[in-house]
């Protein structure tokens, strides 16, 4: 079984130059997989656990929204919002504040998300593994983007309301939004904060995951497990 696993690592890891190697690999994956499997899709398990991991920490730390490429920036909607009360005594420097305040929270929120995506995982079944196996390269992200999106933002969505409170964003922003509905002549609005920062801190996100995943086909210094290291070691004499 041992071998087994080696070898189908081997197959998804490797990069793959051309259809007709692609198909070449794809009979000899249907023959190894005659046998028991269950290791196979636990080998495949730990390896989207490290891409999860190295996802959520980074985006989690301090300014890993905030003062990195994923840094969320005022939705369309509340621009207008913005311009109009720059103008007004006390919010001058409403722009910065709230971009910080949506960041900190996105970082909040990313420090619970890790074990929603390891559940995910965990409840992926055998045959989703080995259609895994079978696919692109980012297929073990889409996987995870298809199947666990929705659920992801509705147990994410409660994080990022209790980060945004936390950092007192929302009373900020209702404040803000107050202020501009006063001016005279403007259409009311009350453009939320919570879904838009939900969707781009889980875009954020799944982003990482596939670049990790990415990371791990091709790059013997991401092999961060031993079974990772062990499988690499393998594919690296063959080559």
């Amino acid at each position: 079984m041992k071998h087994l696993i080696i070898f189908l690592f081997a197959i998804l890891l490797s990069p793959i130059s051309s259809e007709a190697q692609f198909d070449r690999l794809k009979n000899k994956l249907k023959g190894a997989l005659a046998g028991d499997n269950s290791e196979v899709a636990g080998g495949l398990k730990e390896a989207l656990e490290v891409g999860v991991s190295k996802g959520t920490d980074f985006l989690s730390a301090k300014d890993g929204f905030y003062k990195s490429a994923y840094k969320i920036l005022i939705p369309n909607e509340a621009q207008q919002v913005i311009n109009k009360v720059k103008s007004i005594p006390g919010f001058g420097n409403v722009e910065d504040e709230l971009i910080e305040k949506m960041n900190r929270a996105a970082e909040l929120a990313a420090a619970k998300a890790k074990p929603i995506f390891v559940k995910a995982i965990t409840d992926m079944t055998i045959g989703d593994a080995m259609n895994i196996l079978m696919g692109e390269q980012n297929a073990a992200t889409t996987y995870l983007n298809k199947t666990t999106n929705q659920s992801l933002y509705n147990e994410f969505r409660p994080v990022i309301v209790a980060s945004l409170n936390e950092v007192n964003a929302i009373e900020y922003w209702a404040t803000v939004v107050n202020a501009y509905n006063r001016i005279p002549l403007v259409k009311k609005v009350n453009p939320a904060l919570d879904d838009y920062v939900t969707n781009e801190a889980l875009k954020a996100l799944f982003n990482l995951i596939e670049k990790e995943e990415k990371n791990i086909r091709t790059n013997i210094g991401a092999r961060s497990s031993e079974l990772l290291k062990r499988v690499f070691a393998q594919q690296d004499r063959k080559n």
